[in-house]
Parts: C-alpha cells; sequence; structure tokens
C-alpha cells in the first residue's frame, strides 16, 4: 500500500482520493478547536500561503478522540477556522485517529513512522504530561495528541512524525527542502 491508494472523506461526505495530490508535498494533521494548541492553526496557515503556490497541501482532519476537544459538526469546525484563524486551506471530515476505527489513512501513517520529533526540554516534559493525560493510547505508534503532524514528500513518502509540541514554524525549513 502506498499513501496515493487512500481515500478520505470530505467534510461534504465526498470521497476523496490522495491520487488527486500527486507530486505534491502534504503536512497531514489531526486537529482540534477546542484544544490548548488549536492556536497552530494560524501557522499552519501561515505555511499554506507561503508554500501552497509551490507544492504545498495541507490535510486537515478533525478529531474529538482526545478531552471531546473538536466538538461540532465538520461544518462548524471549518466555520470556526476560518473566521477566527482565517483558514483558506480546507478539512476533511472528521475522523479516529487510534483504535479500531482509525482512519486508514492514519493507520498507514503510523505504521510508516511510529514516534514524534520532539525537540528541546520543554516540549519534552509537555509531551510526558501529555501521555499521563485519561485516554491517552499506550499502543506503539499511537497517535498521542491533537496537532501531531506528519509530513509527506511529492513521491508519496512520509519523512516525518512531529509531536503536537512541535509549531508548524519550525516545520517550515522540512518544508523548504522538499519543495525546492
Amino acid at each position: 500500500m502506498k499513501i496515493y491508494d487512500c481515500k478520505v472523506k470530505t467534510r461534504e461526505g465526498k470521497d476523496f482520493s490522495l491520487e488527486k495530490l500527486k507530486g505534491k508535498v502534504l503536512l497531514i494533521v489531526n486537529t482540534a478547536t477546542g484544544c490548548g494548541f488549536t492556536p497552530q492553526y494560524e501557522g499552519l496557515e501561515n505555511l499554506y500561503q507561503k508554500y501552497h503556490d509551490k507544492g504545498l497541501e495541507i490535510l486537515d482532519f478533525p478529531c474529538d478522540q482526545f478531552g471531546h476537544q473538536a466538538p461540532g459538526t465538520d461544518d462548524e469546525i471549518h466555520n470556526f477556522c476560518v473566521l477566527k484563524y482565517k483558514t483558506s486551506f480546507d478539512q476533511f471530515a472528521k475522523i479516529e485517529v487510534n483504535g479500531e476505527n482509525a482512519e486508514p489513512l492514519f493507520k498507514y501513517l503510523k505504521e510508516q513512522i511510529a514516534d514524534d520529533v520532539i525537540v528541546g526540554a520543554k516540549n519534552k516534559i509537555a509531551m510526558k504530561a501529555i501521555e499521563k493525560l485519561p485516554g491517552v493510547s499506550k499502543e506503539k505508534g499511537a497517535i498521542k495528541w491533537n496537532f501531531t503532524k506528519y509530513l509527506v514528500d511529492k513521491e508519496g513518502k512520509v519523512v516525518a512524525r512531529f509531536s503536537p509540541t512541535y509549531k508548524p514554524a519550525d516545520i517550515e525549513s522540512e518544508i523548504d527542502k522538499l519543495i525546492d
């Protein structure tokens, strides 16, 4: 299986094949509108504005698995992001990222890279605290919280997995390498 074999649901409920994104750099993120990391939408939008015309696509998947931090319908979540963070990248349908109902795309991503990149003592401490929260999966490769980010190159290879504490701006140098 390759990433381009995956199909996901748009927020309108239509099938979308990732094959349509061949040749693009992808940043795939599980998100939530009521999370301490929600302000990262601003950083994601900044990356999108800077690199979209050069071939970056941001795939935003709201996820309500962590502390019920993505309440509402897909449209309500989208409207919140547009109004509060002026996002212009589209969002897909709300999904689960862990467990038996995990979205196949995220199962695939976790198989490719099972551990987050966590840089800096502050980020490591924050992730240790997150890992102790109720409901956080101890399963190998499990996504620990919202705003875990996967970076995929133009050939469809998953090249990095960044922890929720890793800010979008800190990924820019990695995107820059893949865009050129």
